[in-house]
């Protein structure tokens, strides 16, 4: 690790503020990405701000939505009654995160900002077509998430809040790392009256990506037999030690009847 600065601000509004005094500062939420990469050296950093004291932690529901800060950890998230009551696939999706440590120190914040192909909450938040709120602006989760480790974050630009829809019927599958517990597929299924919005992540080499041709399927048919004979090849499914792209497609479609199947 290179040497750098810290600071742990008591406000968002200092939060900023020390972060604009910087020329390559970087916001710390949970660290667990974050770290790893800078004592790695595959990222650098003059300054890290601390956001744990910012008052950016919380959950609450207001009408049909369920609103998450940004720096609200994944422990909480799937031990809140409140989201076991509004959205429960959102709690069954955090409580599989990593292991105790990862979701005591991990944030939901974190993991969107971060963008990491193999993050479960992408899926959940592009699936649901949330409003990530920031400091500067509300942004829809169909224009956030750009590609590999990439969104439409502004340099400097802080994640707030989580604003999600509550559908009528929710799932998230996951195949995860044995070791890691990251997932090697995940899929997101949210259904509504209107439409059916499906999210897959751990697969794309861009990213967390919505698949149509399974979308249209589930549209005409909800049920997991739909699913039968589509295959993926119009997407850049990545290969690595834990997968080949062909199993990896085998998996979308399969956690996908699995989260079809067990949607509540």
């Amino acid at each position: 690790m290179y040497d750098l600065n810290y600071v742990n601000p008591k406000s968002t509004s200092e939060a900023l503020s020390e972060y604009e005094k910087s020329s390559e500062g970087q916001f710390l939420a949970g660290g667990m990405t974050l770290i790893p990469t800078l004592k790695s050296r595959l990222s650098s950093s003059d300054l890290l701000v601390d956001l744990r004291d910012t008052n950016l932690s919380g959950i609450n529901s207001t009408g049909n939505n369920l609103n998450i800060k940004a720096m609200t950890t994944h422990a909480e998230v799937s031990g809140s009654d409140e989201v076991k009551k509004t959205l429960p696939a959102i709690a069954n999706l955090a409580g599989q995160i990593g292991d105790h440590m990862v979701r005591n120190r991990g944030t939901i914040g974190g993991s969107v900002a971060n963008n990491d192909p193999s993050a479960c909450y992408p899926s959940a938040i592009l699936s649901l077509n949330a409003t990530i709120v920031t400091n500067k602006r509300e942004i829809k989760a169909d224009d956030f998430f750009v590609g590999l480790f990439e969104t439409s974050l502004d340099e400097g630009e802080l994640i707030t809040e989580f604003s999600i829809p509550i559908p009528q019927k929710a799932s998230y599958a996951k195949f995860a790392n044995p070791a890691s517990r990251y997932a090697i597929v995940g899929v997101f299924v949210s259904q509504n009256s209107d439409n059916v919005r499906v999210a897959v992540t751990g697969a794309g080499q861009n990213g967390v990506f919505r698949p149509k041709e399974i979308e249209d399927a589930l549209n005409k048919n909800f049920a997991s037999g739909a699913l039968d004979g589509i295959n993926l090849d119009n997407y850049e499914i990545f290969s690595d030690i834990h997968a080949q792209s062909d199993y990896r497609s085998h998996l979308v479609i399969e956690m996908t009847k699995h989260a079809v199947n067990n949607i509540s």
